[in-house]
């Protein structure tokens, strides 16, 4: 294995998780339907970031109402805009300097209901989207037929009347009718409270030196989802367990098997600890106590003194001075080696310095072998899934913090998410969500990472906000956008997170199951903002 390189670029700014929503009551039209939505869609291609006006997403919501309702003219008119929307999505798109505008999207059971999958696609690209994210992997449930589930996890759709419907297969067919590029999104090292309750994959758990995992370090039963407070709701795994990588590689061939155009590893990460715990400053703060991480640390050693050296740190968490003069009786002659770790030759017969002497060094070297060694196993986890994902030819991808390798005094971010080591041929999305009430943190965080890519190397920020409107601190979506553009004109390609925010009472309605598209007369709440 080849020595370790740890490069972590300071950054300041911290994540946000505010969600922001816009919304907007779509009224019912009856009469001269069709010659205002081809006038709509004429002018669609000159609106700003490929947008359709509100009338062409009211036109499409009407006609599909119609068609659920067994109208053959109302169906074969529907069909016919929405290939007249991809082609113009795609022309207006080729002719931007955004060639992807993108947003990341979570489905619920519901979804499955007559007309709704439709909807939510429609609106997605009435907004301009070219490629939507479809969460598939979330909060230790997936998105997978129960019947056909395998996996050890749960599945979103569990209706009995739904147990042979496929979400995800229908979603992602139903979204390249639309011209819309769909992308499966998973959580990664964070399973689920699901699988961190049961007990044949407790030895799977990522642990730290205080013998705490994730469900005992953090509390996982907290509605507050502040992200400075740190993660909850969260379990994470030891990348380094062999059951861990086995478990997610029958997800992601599950997943694969639906042919989506993509594949976006989230949660590429240990966890955000709260407070002081936001740093590791020690060698027990760190999540390599799982049994199987312990070994691997271990089998780095490339002498038995190394070997010794590493297992009674592991198991004291530092050494003293009559630790190491034991080792060198036991051991006389050398002194303890592991990858990336080298040392002084000394002339033949001449004796090593005293144990006191060379402890600070030894205990600074153990000290980065170890945080070496959990960035490591991030980096080990997510290469596997690619070279997975590459097999089948489909493109891969991270989701990232911007500072989540960052370097503090003495410590290291918790998150402990070295990006600038992830492969160059994938996609890198980082959060872009600083707040700072104008678009200049955001900026630094996209331009701070795509400077460290290579060439290459698509970048595709990810952005929180509204549409029109400034809010919780940030600008609107176009102010960040355009300042992106003017500030890191390389990127081509950004996503807004997500649908729920932009429409928060179609989405609780989708949620509770609540919409129902079959009855003219019902009232639906849609959000399109201007």
């Amino acid at each position: 294995m080849k020595q370790f390189a740890l490069h972590l670029p300071k950054i300041s700014k911290q994540r946000s998780s505010s969600l922001l929503v816009i919304t907007f009551i779509a009224t019912t039209i009856t009469q001269s339907i069709a010659p205002l939505g081809r006038m709509s869609r004429v002018q669609a291609q000159s609106m700003p970031f490929c947008q359709f006006p509100p009338q062409s997403s009211t036109q499409k919501e009407t006609l599909l109402r119609a068609s659920l309702q067994g109208d053959g003219g109302a169906r074969q008119q529907y069909q016919s805009l929405l290939s007249q929307d991809a082609q113009q999505l795609k022309q207006c798109r080729s002719q931007s300097w955004l060639k992807t505008q993108a947003i990341w999207l979570r489905l619920y059971e519901c979804d499955l209901q007559p007309g709704v999958l439709e909807s939510v696609l429609d609106r997605i690209v009435s907004r301009g989207y070219n490629q939507v994210y479809i969460e598939v992997f979330y909060s230790g449930q997936v998105l997978l037929p129960s019947q056909e589930n395998r996996t050890v996890w749960p599945s979103v759709v569990r209706r009995p009347e739904f147990a042979r419907r496929d979400l995800l297969a229908e979603a992602i067919q139903k979204a390249k009718e639309r011209g819309l590029s769909a992308y499966a999104w998973l959580f990664s090292l964070n399973f689920g409270y699901s699988y961190g309750t049961r007990s044949d994959r407790a030895a799977a758990l990522a642990r730290n030196g205080y013998g705490k995992t994730t469900i005992t370090a953090v509390d996982t039963t907290s509605t507050d989802i502040d992200i400075r407070k740190g993660d909850v709701d969260t379990v994470f795994v030891d990348p380094y367990s062999p059951q861990v990588r086995q478990d997610y590689s029958q997800l992601l061939q599950a997943v694969l098997q639906r042919r989506p155009d993509g594949v976006l590893f989230d949660y590429i990460r240990y966890p955000k600890q709260p407070g002081s715990g936001s740093v590791v400053a020690k060698m027990q703060d760190l999540w390599i106590f799982g049994n199987s991480a312990q070994q691997t640390l271990i089998a780095r050693a490339t002498n038995p003194k190394g070997e010794a050296v590493i297992q009674k740190y592991l198991a004291q968490g530092t050494l003293s001075a009559s630790d190491l003069a034991a080792f060198d009786k036991q051991f006389p002659g050398e002194e303890p080696l592991w990858q990336g770790r080298t040392v002084p030759t000394l002339p033949p017969k001449k004796p090593l310095p005293p144990a006191g002497v060379r402890l600070p060094r030894l205990l600074q070297d153990l000290w980065l072998l170890s945080v070496a060694h959990a960035y490591q196993g991030v980096v080990d986890f997510l290469n596997i899934g690619v070279n997975q994902v590459r097999q089948q030819g489909i493109q891969s991808g991270a989701v990232f913090f911007p500072d989540g390798n960052r370097r503090i005094k003495q410590g290291f971010d918790s998150r402990m998410q070295p990006w600038n080591q992830f492969p160059s041929t994938i996609e890198w999305h980082p959060m872009s969500y600083g707040t700072c009430s104008d678009s200049s943190c955001i900026v630094e965080q996209a331009q701070r990472v795509a400077s460290q890519a290579a060439q290459g190397t698509k970048v595709s920020p990810v952005i929180a906000g509204t549409w029109t409107t400034p809010a919780y601190n940030r600008p609107s979506l176009e102010m960040q956008m355009n300042a992106i553009r003017q500030g890191a004109p390389q990127i081509s390609s950004i996503s807004h997170f997500d649908f729920s925010w932009q429409e928060p009472l179609f989405s609780n309605a989708r949620r509770a199951c609540k919409v129902n598209l079959t009855r003219s007369s019902s009232p639906l709440p849609v959000g399109f903002g201007r």
